[in-house]
């Protein structure tokens, strides 16, 4: 596909593992923002072994700023499954990639085309969009999946199984860079006389999509204790970090000049104090604090009379 991205993951010397690292990456997540860490990623852990050696707190590490880390801890106990049933191998069966950590209908048919080249259904938010306009003559899917547009992709996939996959990733192209949500450039588009949607006289979508919030929830608060944890290689000691929550309490402003003792690490310093500048309500800390441990994140570790806190 000439005018495709340049994107690594669909370079043909990619790996299967490439590829599936890529998916669970892009899970949620742009691609402008996974792309450098992909890159780190595969210089690190070229394989699934190369993962599934290391403890699951440095995949949670080395994935950053993603988001959603728990898509790290999945890709980890998938690196591991696959060692221990594949023989190191990412599994091209539908079926055996299923039965994997964190691989759903979406991942496994992804990995099927784009590593394999076999013919599978794919079905993400950019080719929902082409075939609603394109074919139902809508300015936007259905806000979640429906069982109508998943036959109607299945209906339009292509017999062959070669054509097959040059139709998902066309199409998902189409979407991303052309089709687009809020400005499609439908003097670009090959399909502009087939499209339903422009013969419609390009009619106003159902509802106004609206992004997830972010300053000031539970979201934010996590990522920003969880940010203090990928910095610090040593366990560091929880009242550090429970304490950001103090300034909301006191109603008091953090200063930029705010010190921390002097064992605190540089590096674990300016993400301390981000925490600490979003003033949590102590309640909110504690609470999402509490998250992390349950899911796994975190772990604490009692040392004489303190309790430590790592990934």
């Amino acid at each position: 596909m000439q005018n495709a991205r340049d994107l690594p993951w669909r370079r043909n010397e990619c790996s299967p593992w490439g590829v599936m690292v890529s998916e669970f990456m892009l899970q949620q997540t742009p691609v402008k923002r996974v792309l450098p860490v992909w890159e780190e990623w595969m210089r690190r852990w070229p394989t699934p072994a190369d993962l599934a050696a290391e403890p699951t707190s440095e995949a949670v590490r080395a994935w950053g700023r993603l988001g959603y880390p728990r898509r790290a801890q999945r890709l980890h106990g998938a690196a591991v499954a696959i060692v221990e049933r594949h023989g190191g191998e990412v599994p091209a069966d539908h079926e055996a990639l299923l039965a994997l950590p964190g691989v759903g209908s979406y991942t496994a048919a992804a990995i099927s085309v784009f590593a394999f080249g076999l013919r599978e259904t794919v079905i993400d938010t950019n080719i929902r969009r082409v075939h609603a306009r394109a074919v139902s003559g809508k300015a936007l899917p259905s806000r979640s999946l429906t069982a109508a547009e998943t036959r109607l992709a299945e209906a339009l996939m292509p017999a062959d199984t070669p054509t097959s996959c040059v139709w998902n990733a066309a199409t998902m192209e189409l979407g991303a860079l052309v089709c687009t949500a809020k400005s499609p450039s439908c003097q670009l588009c090959p399909v502009e006389d087939l499209c339903a949607w422009v013969a419609a006289g390009r009619p106003e979508a159902e509802y106004t999509p609206k992004g997830q919030a972010w300053h000031g929830t539970d979201r934010q608060v996590r990522g920003a204790v969880m940010a203090v944890l990928r910095a610090a290689h040593e366990p560091v000691d929880r009242s550090i970090i429970l304490d950001a929550g103090a300034a909301s309490t006191t109603g008091a402003t953090v200063s930029p000049d705010l010190a921390f003792p002097a064992d605190i690490p540089v590096e674990v310093r300016r993400p301390l104090k981000t925490l600490y500048a979003l003033s949590p309500a102590a309640e909110q800390l504690q609470r999402c604090y509490a998250g992390l441990l349950a899911d796994s994140l975190a772990r604490e570790v009692t040392q004489g009379d303190a309790v430590l806190v790592s990934l």
